[in-house]
């Protein structure tokens, strides 16, 4: 398996965002981003790398969220 690349908050937000998730709140030095039924929580402490547990999070919710647009896309409903 490759390794998980090493991300900063900021970074990790911008593939938040380009993939349509909303920032809901924030609490302290950390951010809630909200897309459908998932949610990611981003620490910003000034400019450090993110621990690979959060950036394996990020980065599965934006898996998720691309899976769920392409099978929107391939499965067109009917209307009957």
């Amino acid at each position: 398996m490759p390794k998980l690349p090493r991300l900063t908050a900021t970074e990790a937000e911008k593939l938040l965002l380009d993939v349509g998730f909303i920032q809901m709140r924030s609490k302290g030095s950390h951010r809630i981003y909200f897309r459908e039924e998932v949610r990611v929580v981003i620490p910003f402490h000034s400019g450090k790398i993110l621990h690979p547990k959060i950036v394996k999070q990020v980065l599965q919710a934006i898996d998720i969220s691309e899976n769920e647009a392409t099978a929107e896309e391939v499965i067109p409903e009917t209307d009957e």
